[in-house]
Parts: C-alpha cells; sequence; structure tokens
C-alpha cells in the first residue's frame, strides 16, 4: 500500500508541471467545477496513462518468477486509489488505468455514485465502461436511473458497442427504445446529444434498425437521419 501511495504522490506531483491554467479556467467557465483541477489536457493523461502501463508490464515481467505476492503495484489498486482522490485528472487517469477485465461490478456502481461531472462521466464511458465484459448490462441498468449522469454513460456506451456491431436482442431493442424516446425530452441538451447519437449509432446496424429508430422519433414529434 505504501508504494502505491507513493506513486499516487508521484503523479499528483507531475500534474503541477503538466498544469494548464487557461484550459483550468475554460472548464471553470463552463461550469465545470472541480475540487481540484490542473486543466491537464486529455492526450496529455492519455500518454501519461500509456507510460504506467508500459512501466508496470516491464515491473511484472520482473517480478514473475520472485516470491513477491499480486496486487502491491498492480494496476487495479492504482486506480483505485486515483480514483479516491478528489482530483479531476487522478479520477480520469483512473479510468484509463483500470483493467476492465478485472474489476467487479460493486465497484463500478461505487464509482458511478461517486462520478462528479459530465466530464468524469463521459470519460468513464469511453475510456473504461464500453469495455467491460457486462458493459451491456449496465448500459441498461444506466439508462433507465433517475438521475443524469448514470443515463448519460449508459447512452456513451450504448453508443460504442453499437458502433463494434453489439447487436441487442429484441427485448433489449424495445428496452433501448422505449429510454432513448424519453431521454430525448429531457431538458438537459446534453442527455439528448447523447440520447440521439445512441439511436443514431443504433440506426447504422442495419435497414431494420434504422427503420425502427426512424419510427419510433418521428413519434415524438422529432426528424431523423
Amino acid at each position: 500500500m505504501n508504494d502505491i501511495n507513493e506513486q499516487v504522490k508521484g503523479i499528483k506531483q507531475s500534474f503541477r508541471q503538466l498544469m494548464d491554467g487557461a484550459t483550468a479556467q475554460s472548464m471553470r467557465d463552463k461550469g465545470l467545477d472541480y475540487h481540484l483541477n490542473w486543466g491537464v489536457t486529455l492526450p496529455r493523461l492519455q500518454q501519461m496513462a500509456a507510460d504506467i502501463k508500459a512501466n508496470a508490464a516491464a515491473d511484472s515481467d520482473v517480478q514473475s518468477s520472485s516470491s513477491f505476492g499480486e496486487g502491491g503495484g498492480s494496476l487495479y489498486a492504482l486506480a483505485i486509489a486515483l480514483w479516491k482522490e478528489n482530483v479531476r485528472e487522478c479520477k480520469i487517469l483512473a479510468t484509463m488505468l483500470m483493467p476492465a477485465d478485472e474489476v467487479l461490478p460493486e465497484v463500478i456502481d461505487i464509482w458511478m455514485e461517486q462520478t462528479p461531472t459530465v466530464e468524469i462521466a463521459e470519460q468513464a464511458a469511453f475510456n473504461l465502461y464500453q469495455y467491460l465484459p457486462y458493459a451491456a448490462d449496465k448500459a441498461y441498468q444506466w439508462v433507465a436511473a433517475a438521475d443524469t449522469l448514470p443515463q448519460l454513460c449508459g447512452y456513451h456506451v450504448f453508443s460504442r458497442l453499437f458502433m463494434r456491431h453489439q447487436e441487442p436482442n429484441e427485448r433489449g431493442i424495445n428496452e433501448f427504445i422505449d429510454q432513448a424516446l424519453v431521454a430525448l425530452q429531457s431538458p438537459d441538451i446534453t442527455l439528448r446529444k447523447a440520447a440521439m447519437q445512441a439511436m443514431t449509432r443504433f440506426a447504422d446496424l442495419g435497414l431494420l434498425h434504422k427503420r425502427l429508430a426512424s419510427n419510433a422519433i418521428r413519434r415524438i414529434g422529432l426528424d431523423f437521419l
């Protein structure tokens, strides 16, 4: 645990060197109010994540024949520790580092409950949630939630799954369309955009899907495609 704490400390110190005050101010102007925000850009965070993963892989090769146990320096443990920090960059980096095939649904539920902003919700969906083995199950759960951020995550996950040609069954299609029609009438423009994007990706699955989406959207008085 001490190793993880030191690693988190080092990562947080590196944010100072990458600080972008203009970006941080722009986020505040747009209403993205974090406890601590260094304004580090997403490409820089992506490079940090790539470097951390490369170092973790190298360390794993070195220790593979040793007597040390697993977990102390794992990406999973590091992601958990980073998420606990009330810092924009830490939470985004956590979503980039968490191994999708290791994290339990219960942990994802906690992360969703602790998601503070639209930006974190979107980054979590793009970086992690779409790759979960149970991604579709979570997406259905989230789009039916009462709060906006889970719904937003759900539609972003659906968009990505549809882009990878993962087709829902008939029951899933009906559930997705029913929920999307509700979201498309939400007063929240960000949610409406996410739902419309998901519907567009759904329509791209084939002619039948396009007809289903078009007919559904026309029922609420909107134009589609």
